[in-house]
């Protein structure tokens, strides 16, 4: 292997919180062809995780008992061609922003508000300013747990609001003999239109200057916690509730934007996950409606349950 691993990786290091355990095992590939052979030696039962920024990740106190895959910084390739853009998995959004409106494309400029990288928008579909990932993905390059790479249409995946899983057998794509979640993102070509660069960058300068007097980014956060129910906006049953400002332990409600939570310097991952139960069981009580998660939680809790596997 060419790449780097780590033994007893802190993962707070990785996360955007800034709170949680510790991996077993973390690998930095060195490149694409490096990842491949690193997945294919790799034990069939071995849990993964692949990490970009990790800001929308929480790792549980008791650590991460498989191997976590770094994927910020190394597979940040991203050029133009033929039209389209390419960007590699561990490229930051807002990069992939800033770099098609320098090379005079437009419809890329809400991504400069995803904290995140290109592999985990397209997990996600995040999105953000009413614009989501996939509406501007031609084409998407993945990888699974034997090394082997395809590319994928958007027409292979059942696509909503925060959520991308494989369809069922029968696209037209080929399958993998592996679930769906043994197969990971790793590159993708977007679709954007030509246009005024400068335009486009001064749009971009507008929508950082907006998610900075909204958000809290003084403090580590994991961007919105929970998604927005249909027909409303998760922060605002939270604040209706009046749980903005509501701490446990190091972790905060943010008194800014009621859909952050966010570390105040001693926060434990416990901490954080303990805010979220405490909100979504306050919301569903007093207003009838059930938040789900936008954030990932892996890992085991300090008594030793907890998910296993997560991106």
């Amino acid at each position: 292997m060419k790449g780097t691993l780590r033994f007893d990786e802190p993962m707070a290091k990785h996360v955007s919180w800034r709170a949680g355990g510790y991996a077993a095992r973390a690998y930095v590939p060195k490149d694409l062809d490096d990842l491949a052979a690193f997945l294919k030696a790799l034990p069939p039962a071995e849990a993964l995780l692949f990490v970009g920024l990790g800001s929308n990740l929480l790792v549980r106190d008791g650590g991460f008992k498989g191997t976590v895959i770094l994927m910020h910084a190394v597979l940040n390739t991203v050029r133009v061609e033929n039209e389209r853009i390419y960007a590699e998995a561990g490229v930051a959004s807002p990069k992939l922003a800033r770099f098609s409106a320098k090379h005079d494309f437009e419809g890329a400029e809400f991504l400069a508000g995803i904290p995140g990288t290109i592999g985990g928008a397209l997990a996600m579909n995040a999105g953000c300013y009413g614009v989501e990932t996939w509406e501007v993905v031609d084409e998407v390059q993945t990888i699974d747990r034997q090394g082997e790479l395809r590319q994928r249409k958007p027409a292979d995946y059942e696509i909503s609001y925060r959520h991308v899983a494989l369809r069922p057998q029968g696209v037209s794509a080929p399958r993998s003999p592996l679930p769906a979640s043994q197969e990971w993102f790793v590159a993708a070509w977007f679709k954007f239109k030509r246009g005024d660069g400068q335009a486009a960058q001064q749009r971009i300068k507008a929508l950082l200057q907006k998610r900075i007097s909204a958000q809290p980014l003084e403090l580590p956060n994991a961007g919105s916690v929970f998604r927005n129910p249909a027909g409303d906006y998760a922060a605002r049953l939270i604040e209706a509730c009046g749980l903005k400002g509501k701490r446990i332990g190091g972790a905060q409600v943010s008194e800014k934007h009621a859909n952050f939570i966010v570390n105040l310097g001693d926060a434990t991952a416990a901490d954080i996950e303990c805010l979220i139960s405490m909100v979504q069981d306050t919301v569903r009580r007093e207003r009838g409606v059930v938040l789900e998660r936008e954030v990932r939680i892996v890992g085991d809790s300090v008594s030793g349950s907890g998910e296993g596997h997560g991106r």
